[in-house]
């Protein structure tokens, strides 16, 4: 099955409203390839501009964070009414320092993705080992978990609304990707282990992207791989000329296919 690209930047706590418009204006002074999805996932404050700035474009906007609760007394949190009203389509689920920093766990996860998918948001579910983790062998053992606690209680439908993420967290942020054989292998197992839940067509569907120190020089070798559908960017996601690099990148997979 035919699966489109998608490559979402994670800006993470980069960028103000300024350096978000100046971005944006940079990335669309050339054409956007029409074969791959493109995400951006901003900080809060830069949403409600970059929904504005998108509106006639193809790109997409999320957020990188949100509360499962529509309203309530959760001092500093954002919901997904207050995401939708302006605009916003995706939103980032499970990144692994949400994880360390922020007490996210498996069960808070599976309460967002189901809240996202119900309200009709885009989830892009992120699951991933550390380099403890792997070096005890428990990669696909941790991995499994993840994904099974994090689509609990999805039907086969809600599940196909999301996009899965594999972040090694060793990866994330240190330069030191992957290769593509260790990559591709656990993004297929993720796949397996998606077919044990929601049925083959399902598995079959969903886009997995890899994320961790993807750049404009190795993106290429992670997309050549058939069960890898595109990329979750930090850094290399932060400067408009990479960002379109990775973006043609992905568009000649699609090529390609």
């Amino acid at each position: 099955m035919k699966r489109r690209p998608v490559i979402a930047a994670n800006w993470k706590m980069y960028k103000t409203i300024g350096e978000a418009s100046s971005f944006f204006s940079s990335f669309l002074s050339e054409p956007i390839p029409n074969d791959v999805e493109v995400v951006l996932c901003a900080p809060y404050l830069c949403l409600p501009t970059l929904t504005k700035l998108a509106e006639s474009t193809s790109v997409g906007i999320g957020a990188q964070n949100v509360h499962w609760k529509k309203e309530g007394a959760y001092t500093g949190e954002v919901s997904i009414p207050m995401l939708q009203e302006i605009g916003v389509k995706y939103v980032i689920i499970g990144h692994s320092e949400r994880r360390a920093y922020f007490a996210e766990t498996d069960q808070t996860v599976n309460e967002k993705v189901k809240a996202a998918v119900q309200a009709g948001l885009i989830p892009i579910v992120c699951v991933g080992e550390t380099w403890e983790e792997r070096e005890r062998e428990e990669t696909k053992q941790v991995v499994e978990r993840q994904v099974h606690r994090a689509f609990a209680g999805l039907s086969p439908e809600q599940m196909n609304q999301c996009i899965l993420a594999y972040e090694p967290v060793w990866a994330i942020g240190t330069g030191k990707a992957s290769t593509v054989e260790d990559a591709g292998e656990v993004i297929a197992f993720i796949r397996q282990t998606i077919a044990t839940i929601g049925g083959g067509q399902v598995a079959a569907a969903i886009r997995i992207q890899y994320g961790g120190s993807v750049k404009p020089e190795n993106i290429a070798t992670f997309l050549a791989h058939p069960d890898i559908d595109g990329a979750l960017v930090g850094g290399a996601s932060l400067k408009p000329d990479s960002f379109r690099a990775l973006v043609a990148e992905a568009s000649k997979r699609g090529d390609q296919e």
